[in-house]
This record gives structure tokens, sequence and C-alpha cells, in this order.
């Protein structure tokens, strides 16, 4: 089924957890798949090549950060982010949405323009309309692109989560026009509305009115409780067409991801293995470890010992305890390293049991183990 246009295949169910493909002109998505956040055109503290051999498939950039920094221009010159960063799978690029929220102090919104930041970085005023969002991801050359919305941060305010859906519809038409008619990507729109059934549904309804090649739930993973998230996940998915991609923006933790696979989630990013590597903590098909922790000073065995992908077998707890200690950068890589790669066995695993139909046996196996 390969070719140059963008399109999804759903292979199989376990119940609602899904088996599928994403097709793009750069390679094959297998889903449920989770994307390793390069925000500034990097995968922080990892090789490229290393991240290739982890059997990622494919990565997530930055709209605002690389608008910044290096700027269009730059990455005109390069024909685009993959050049630049000399990674040849597909790229999927958050539109700025996030940031509206992240760096609110540093913006604000306004309905017909869009969001008008001061750069974090030298003060500059910088406007990020859904247009403006639309063209730098085409200057970024991302295979997916998200449309701009508006992501509230965590609130029970009805009136507060409406006017994000208000505000988000009319940049995702706004967007799809910018967009055209690219057949080689994927554009995503964003369905907001907080932890409200009826709100996430009619938002959901007004993106489908629009038409897009995939949909993503924005607006979750900013402080809510798990219950919470798969309560909302498991009343809204449905409503989603069967035949496009879901993302879950933001997310998340194994368990996280477990769960939301359960109720219908395809897609996910997330900081958190780079971010926990760079605070000494590894997750393991035995749970979460602590590596600053003292009880590992004197460990000799080492975070996994069927690891052999870049040996990372060979080094023990101990002596990762002890670049954790004497704050060695090494440390941060390996334990990066380490947890991007089990990540990526960790979907392996899931897509395993979701085509052999025992992924309701895994989901109880290891749905608690991170806790």
């Amino acid at each position: 089924m390969m070719s140059n246009d963008f399109s999804f295949e759903l292979i199989t169910l376990d119940d609602k957890a899904r088996l599928g493909k994403i097709y793009t002109h750069r390679g094959i998505i297998d889903t449920p798949a989770f994307m390793p956040v390069g925000t500034q055109g990097t995968v922080k503290g990892i090789f490229t090549d290393d991240i290739l051999e982890t059997n990622t498939q494919i990565i997530l950039g930055n709209t605002y950060h690389l608008l910044l920094r290096p700027g269009v221009e730059i990455l005109k010159k390069f024909k685009g982010l993959h050049n630049f960063m000399n990674w040849k799978k597909p790229i999927l690029t958050d539109s700025g949405g996030y940031q509206i929220m992240s760096l609110s102090k540093f913006n604000k919104i306004d309905l017909k323009i869009g969001a008008i930041f001061t750069s974090h970085l030298d003060g500059k005023k910088i406007i990020l309309s859904p247009e403006k969002s639309i063209q730098v991801q085409k200057s970024i050359n991302s295979d997916i692109i998200m449309v701009l919305d508006e992501c509230p941060k965590l609130t029970k305010d009805k009136k507060i989560l409406s006017k994000a859906i208000d505000v988000s519809t009319n940049w995702a038409k706004r967007s799809k026009t910018e967009f055209g008619n690219d057949k080689t990507k994927g554009l995503f729109g964003i369905a907001q509305g907080g932890l409200y059934k009826d709100l996430r549904i009619e938002s959901i309804q007004k993106l489908i009115e629009i038409n897009f090649d995939g949909y993503a739930m924005g607006g979750l993973a900013v402080g809510e409780n798990q219950s919470d998230m798969f309560k909302i996940l498991n009343e809204t998915l449905d409503y989603f067409p069967k035949n496009k991609p879901r993302y879950l923006m933001g997310v998340g933790t194994p368990s996280d991801i477990l769960g939301a696979v359960k109720e219908g989630i395809d897609m996910f990013d997330c900081v958190m293995p780079t971010r926990s590597g760079r605070t000494g903590l590894a997750f393991t098909w035995e749970g979460k470890i602590n590596l600053k922790n003292s009880k590992y000073q004197n460990d000799k065995m080492p975070l996994d010992k069927n690891c052999t992908f870049r040996n990372l077998n060979k080094y023990s707890k101990s002596y990762l305890n002890h670049l954790i200690k004497s704050n060695e950068m090494m440390a941060s890589m390996l334990i990066s390293l380490h947890n991007i790669n089990f990540y990526q066995q960790f979907m392996r695993e899931i897509q395993k049991n979701i085509k052999n139909g025992t992924f309701q046996s895994f989901y109880k196996k290891y749905i608690n183990l991170f806790d």
C-alpha cells in the first residue's frame, strides 16, 4: 500500500485497542506509535543515528521554537528540518499551540490575528497566526502538520473551554485553507474541551466537518489525574472517524500510553524519556528505577541485562549512579538512550499483543508497574 500520498490503514482491533499503519512518502509508521520529542531539531542528548537504531519511525519538532531559532530562512536553505538535522524518516510538528498556554505570560490571543508572542529569547514581537504556523511547518517540511489551536490551562470553567473551542475551530478552518491540497503531507485537527464530554464532542464534530487527515486530543496532560484523562478518552474517542489516526498530545508515562491505547489512541509524544534520563530516572520492564538512590551505589547489574543495543547492558547501575553523582553528561546520555529504546520496545510489545489478541492481558500486567 506504499505510495507518496499520506494515508492510514486500520489493520485490526483488540476491543478498542487499534493496530494500524500510517503511510508517508518518507516511510511507514506502525501504530500505536511513540514519537520522541526533538523540540529544537534534536532529541536531547542522543545522536540522530542512535534514535534511528531504536526503531523510532517518527519524531516531533516544534514550530514556535524552530521559528525563533534557527529560523525559517536557514531551514529553507536546507530544504527543511530533515536535512538540517540528518533525519530521513517522518517528522510531525506541533503548531505552537501548546506554547500559547505554556508561555502565556509572554503572549496574548487575538481571534483574527492569532497568538502575539514576546520572544522568550530576545523580547521581539512575534505573530503566530494559523496561516503563519502552516507556512513555517511547510518550511520545516513536516510530514504531519498540526493546526494552530488554543490549548487552555487545566480549568473547570466551561466559558474558558468553550471560547478555546471557538478560537481553535476558527483557526482550524484557516489552517486547512492555508494548507491547500498537498496529499504527501497529513494535516491534523486538534480537539479541545477539557474534561467535559459535551464540549469534547462539540469540538470533535466541528473538526470532522472541516475534514482532516488525522485528529488529535489536545488540552490533556496539563495537570489532570490519569483516571480523568482515561475517562474522557473512553467517553469521546468513538466520535472520531475510525479510518483516521488519533493522536494524544504530550502523553506520557508507559502506563499513560497503555491506558490510552486501551481506549483507542494511535499516536503519542512526550519529553518523559529524555527529561527523566537527565534526572537519573530509568524506565525498565521491572518498573521505574531512580538511579540517584544510594542503594544502587554497589549494584553491579545493568538496567536491562538483555539489552544489547549500543552495549547498554555493559553499564552497571553502580556506574550510572557514579556518573549522576559526578554530574557527568554521560549519565543523561546513557539513561536517555536507554529510555527511548525501552519506550520503543514497549510500543512494539503493545503492537504484538494487539495483533495476537492478547492486549488485555498485557494491559493488566503492566498498567500499574510505573506508578
